[in-house]
C-alpha cells in the first residue's frame, strides 16, 4: 500500500479546496463487506494533476463531473485524477468495502452473549480508506454528510444528531468542517442512556448485554462529563463546537479512545462487569477529560502534519489530569500520571527508538513513519512539558495563549509554529526558546543534589546531567521525634536548574532534601547518602503522596540505571507498601515489581524468593484491609497475591469457595485471574477452562479462556496457540492479544524455547499479512521477553537488520530488544 508523504499533501493542499462529502453506506449486505457510495465536491485552486484514496474489496465505479474513470486505474490505495481544470469539481466513487477484525476501518463484533451484532469505525490516520474514497489528509477540512442503511432494530450513531428516515434509513447532521480522520460511525442495537446538559443532548451506549453495568455507572460518568465541560467552558473562550456529545463504548477497541468529534469512542472495558479499584475509576474519568479536551485541541483546531501529534495528545494529557483534578473527586490524579505515565514517558525517551516532543517535520516524512510516535513521549513527556510551561509561565498566561490559539485557528488548522506564536503573544517570556530546549530534543535529564552544612546554615548544588531549563520545587524534610518513621516538611521552595549559585538556607540540613517535590518537571531525580538512607528508613512516613512518588519513581529510575539492586527495591516495597495510603502508588509499585524486577531483572535462581517476598508483602496488605474500609486496597492485594502464587492451593481453595475469605467474591475478572495462574502452573485442565467459559460466555470470558489455554504447561496446547497466532487470520485483535498474553511464562521457559527464534520469522510475514494493529499486538504481547540472554538479543538485532519489517513491528521490535539489553545490564551491573 502506498503511504502518503508530507510533501504530497503539501502539494495536494496547495492544489484542492475540499467542501463538502456525501456518504452513504449500506451495511445490510452481508457479513464480510458493505456497500460504500461517496461523492466529493471539490475544487481546483489550479490545472493539475492529483490522486484520490481508497482500499476497497472492488472498486465498482468511478466518475469526475460526470465522466466515467475505470476503475482498474486503482493502484494499490490511490487512483489518479489527471487533467484537472481549474474550477469545481464532482468525484463519484461506489465500492464494496470489507468490514475489519482488527480496529481498523469498520469493525464488526458479534457478541457470543446473545448474537448480536455491532459496527464502529477508527479511521485515524489511514483508515478512512477502509470505510469510503477521501482525499485523506487532516488539513482537507470538508463538511459531511452521512447516510446508512442498517439493519432494522439498530441505532446509527454519528458526529452529528441522527434521525430514521422514512425510507429506513438514517441520516446524520451536516458535521462543521473536519478532517476525514474525524468521521465516525458506531451501528447496532445499542443500550443507550441519554440526557441533556447545556442544552445539548448527551448520551452513553453500549452492547446490550453489557446494560446493566453501565446503568450502573452512568450517573457517575454523567457526572464527570459534566464537570469537565462546564470546567472547559470556564478555561476556553471558544463554545463546545458541535450539536452532540455521545460516548460509545465499543468492543475490540485498540486504544483506549478516539476524540471523535460529537461522538467519542471508548474501549468497552471501561464498563466494569467486575469491581475494580477507585483509582480505575479515576483512570477512567481521565480518559473522559481528555478525550472531551481534544474537542477543542484537534478538533476544532487540528494538526496540519502528523509531525505535530504531540500538539493534540499533548494538550488533552496534561488538560485531563488537570481539569479532573480541579472540577471532580478525583484530585490527586497527578499522583497516577507521576507513578504510571510518567513512567512511561521516561522509558520511552531512553530508547534508540526516542524522539522529540515535537519532531522536525523532515523526521515525519510520511504516514507510515507517524504512526510510530504515539508513545510515551507524544503523551507523558509531552504532557510533562506543558504542565513545567504553565509552572514557568503561569496558568492565567498559558490559557490566555490557548485562546488566542482557537480564536485564530477555529475549524482550521495549525502547526507548532502557530502554537508557539500564540503562547508567546501572552507573555514577556521568550517561549520559544524554552520550546527550543523542551519540544525540540530527546532525551531525560537527570537532577543531583549536592548537600553540605556549614555551621548554622546548609546549602544545595544540583548538578544537571542534561542542559533543560527546569523551574522546580525543593522539599526539606526532618524525621518526626515524635513519631519514629515519620518525616515532617520543614519547608518547600522553588529554584532554577542550572542555576548560577548554590542556595543556602537556614538551619541544619535536613534529613531527606528532594528534588522536583511536587513533580512539576521532567527529569530522572537522585538522592544524596543521607537522603536515600532516610528514604530506606521512612518512604512510607513521607506526608505528600506526589512526594512520595518522586522518591519510588527515584528508586525505579536506579534500577533500570543499574545502580540500585532489584532487590533492595524489592525490599523496599516489601517495607513501606504496606503502609502506604495511595492506592496508585501501590498498584504502580507492584507493577513494576512483578513485571520487571522479578520478569526481567533478576536471575531465574532468584525468582522464587523474589516471588515469596511478593506474596508475603500482599498477604500482609490482605490482613491489613480485614475491616473492610479500603476495599480497592484489598482487591489490589488479592489480584497481586494470585499473579505470584508459586504454589496454587490457596487460589484453587478460593476458586473453589467463590470467595476469597473476608471478600471480595471472585467475580468474572478474579476467576479468570485465578484459572489463568492455575493454568501457569499447571493445576487446571482443558475441561475445567472449557467450564469456566460456559459459565462466563461473554467476549471477555473468550479472552480469558484464550489466554488460559496458552499459558497451560502442555506442547500441544502451546502448538494449537501458536498456529493460531502466526499460522491463521481467524483471531480477532484482542483474541490475539489474549493468546500472546498467555504464551511465554517464566516458569515454563524450557518449553517455550524453542518458539524464542520463531518469533521472529513468524511475526515478520504476520505483520505483512495482517497490518499494522496485529503487527503493533505481535511486537508488544507475541514478544519473548522472558528471554533476557545474549542469544535472545542477537537474535532481535539480526531480525532489525532486515529490510522487510512494516515499520509498526520495527518500531515495536527496537523496543523490545532494547529492554532486553537493558535488563541484562541490570542483572550484569
Amino acid at each position: 500500500m502506498s503511504v502518503l508523504t508530507r510533501d504530497e499533501a503539501q502539494t495536494r493542499a496547495r492544489l484542492l479546496d475540499v467542501q463538502r462529502y456525501e456518504i452513504e453506506l449500506d451495511l445490510t449486505t452481508g457479513e464480510e463487506t458493505f456497500d460504500s457510495r461517496t461523492v466529493i465536491h471539490f475544487t481546483a485552486r489550479a490545472a493539475g494533476d492529483t490522486f484520490f484514496e481508497v482500499k476497497p474489496a472492488t472498486l465498482r465505479s468511478v466518475s469526475l463531473d460526470g465522466q466515467p474513470l475505470d476503475p482498474a486505474a486503482l493502484v494499490e490505495n490511490r487512483l489518479a485524477l489527471t487533467g484537472l481544470a481549474e474550477g469545481p469539481h464532482e468525484l463519484r466513487v461506489e465500492a464494496e468495502m470489507t468490514y475489519s477484525h482488527t480496529g481498523e476501518g469498520l469493525h464488526r463484533f458479534t457478541d457470543p452473549v446473545d448474537g448480536e451484532t455491532y459496527t464502529y469505525t477508527q479511521l485515524f490516520m489511514e483508515d478512512v480508506q477502509r470505510v469510503f474514497a477521501a482525499f485523506d489528509q487532516p488539513d482537507l477540512k470538508a463538511a459531511f454528510d452521512l447516510t446508512v442503511t442498517a439493519p432494522e432494530g439498530w441505532t446509527v450513531l454519528a458526529n452529528g444528531i441522527t434521525e430514521q428516515q422514512e425510507d429506513g434509513r438514517w441520516k446524520a447532521a451536516t458535521t462543521p468542517l473536519l478532517s476525514t480522520y474525524f468521521v465516525a460511525l458506531a451501528a447496532g442495537p445499542w443500550h443507550s442512556i441519554t440526557t441533556e446538559h447545556a442544552g445539548l443532548p448527551f448520551g452513553l451506549h453500549c452492547r446490550r448485554s453489557l446494560a446493566p453495568y453501565l446503568d450502573a455507572d452512568a450517573e457517575e460518568l454523567f457526572e464527570i462529563t459534566r464537570q469537565c465541560f462546564d470546567r472547559y467552558h470556564e478555561k476556553f473562550d471558544e463554545p463546545y463546537p458541535f450539536d452532540s456529545y455521545d460516548q460509545a463504548f465499543v468492543p475490540e477497541f485498540n486504544a483506549g479512545a478516539m476524540e471523535n468529534p460529537g461522538l467519542v469512542t471508548f474501549r468497552d472495558e471501561f464498563v466494569y462487569r467486575s469491581a475494580v479499584t477507585d483509582t480505575e475509576r479515576q483512570t477512567r474519568a481521565m480518559v473522559v477529560a481528555h478525550e472531551m479536551a481534544h474537542m477543542w485541541f484537534g478538533d476544532l483546531v487540528t494538526l496540519r502534519w502528523w509531525d505535530d501529534i504531540w500538539l493534540n495528545e499533548s494538550f488533552a494529557e496534561y488538560m485531563g489530569y488537570q481539569t479532573l483534578t480541579e472540577a471532580t473527586r478525583f484530585t490527586d490524579t497527578w499522583v497516577d500520571f507521576g507513578i504510571v505515565r510518567k513512567a512511561w514517558g521516561y522509558d520511552a525517551d531512553q530508547r534508540p527508538s526516542t524522539h522529540p516532543v515535537a519532531p522536525d517535520p523532515e523526521a515525519v516524512p510520511d504516514t507510515a513513519s507517524a504512526m510510530l510516535n504515539f508513545d510515551g513521549i507524544s503523551y507523558a513527556k509531552g504532557a510533562s512539558a506543558l504542565r513545567q510551561l504553565v509552572t514557568w509561565l503561569g496558568e492565567k498566561d498559558f490559557l490566555a495563549g490557548i485562546n488566542t490559539h482557537f480564536k485564530r485557528h477555529k475549524f482550521g488548522n495549525a502547526t507548532l509554529a502557530d502554537f508557539i506564536d500564540n503562547l508567546a503573544s501572552a507573555t514577556d517570556r521568550d517561549v520559544h526558546a524554552w520550546a527550543e530546549k523542551w519540544l525540540r530534543t530527546t532525551g531525560v535529564d537527570t537532577l543531583t543534589p549536592v548537600v553540605a552544612e556549614n555551621g548554622g546554615s546548609w546549602t544545595l548544588a544540583v548538578e544537571q546531567d542534561g542542559d533543560r531549563p527546569h523551574r522546580i520545587a525543593v522539599g526539606a524534610y526532618d524525621t518526626d521525634p515524635a513519631r519514629p518513621g515519620q518525616l515532617v516538611l520543614r519547608e518547600r521552595f522553588e529554584t532554577d536548574v542550572p542555576a548560577t549559585e548554590p542556595v543556602t538556607r537556614a538551619g541544619a540540613r535536613p534529613a531527606l532534601v528532594l528534588l522536583n517535590d511536587g513533580d512539576f518537571s521532567y527529569a530522572k531525580v537522585r538522592l544524596d547518602t543521607q537522603s536515600w538512607e532516610t528514604a530506606l528508613r521512612s518512604l512510607s512516613g513521607l506526608p505528600d503522596s506526589l512526594a512520595r512518588a518522586v522518591v519510588w519513581n527515584s528508586a525505579r529510575d536506579m534500577v533500570r540505571d543499574g545502580q540500585l539492586e532489584p532487590a533492595a527495591y524489592l525490599e523496599a516495597a516489601r517495607a513501606h507498601l504496606p503502609y502506604e495510603s495511595d492506592l496508585a502508588i501501590v498498584q504502580g509499585v507492584l507493577t513494576f515489581a512483578t513485571g520487571q524486577v522479578v520478569g526481567r531483572y533478576l536471575e531465574a535462581g532468584a525468582r522464587p524468593a523474589a516471588l515469596a517476598l511478593l506474596t508475603e508483602l500482599t498477604r500482609d496488605l490482605i490482613r491489613r484491609t480485614e475491616d473492610g474500609d479500603n476495599p480497592g486496597l484489598r482487591l489490589t492485594a488479592v489480584r497481586h497475591f494470585v499473579d505470584c502464587a508459586a504454589q496454587p492451593h490457596t487460589v484453587q481453595e478460593w476458586l473453589a469457595d467463590g470467595s476469597v475469605p473476608g471478600g471480595p467474591e471472585l467475580d468474572p475478572e478474579l476467576r479468570w485471574r485465578v484459572l489463568y495462574r492455575l493454568a501457569v502452573l499447571g493445576a487446571t485442565t482443558e475441561a475445567e477452562i472449557a467450564a469456566e467459559l460456559a459459565r462466563d460466555p461473554s467476549a471477555t470470558g473468550e479472552e480469558g479462556a484464550a489466554r488460559c489455554r496458552a499459558a497451560l504447561p502442555d506442547p500441544a496446547a502451546k502448538a494449537a496457540a501458536w498456529a493460531a497466532m502466526f499460522e491463521g487470520d481467524a483471531l480477532s485483535n484482542y483474541l490475539f492479544t489474549a493468546t500472546a498474553q498467555g504464551f511465554w511464562q517464566p516458569e515454563q521457559a524450557d518449553l517455550v524455547r524453542e518458539y524464542v527464534a520463531r518469533f521472529y520469522a513468524d511475526a515478520v510475514p504476520l505483520a505483512a499479512r495482517r497490518g499494522p494493529a496485529i503487527a503493533e499486538a505481535a511486537g508488544r504481547y507475541a514478544f519473548p521477553g522472558f528471554a533476557v540472554d545474549a542469544e535472545a538479543v542477537a537474535l532481535g538485532e539480526a531480525c532489525l537488520s532486515r529490510d522487510d519489517l512494516l515499520p509498526a513491528l520495527r518500531r515495536k521490535l527496537t523496543d523490545q530488544v532494547d529492554d532486553l539489553r537493558r535488563a541484562l545490564a541490570v542483572r550484569d551491573a
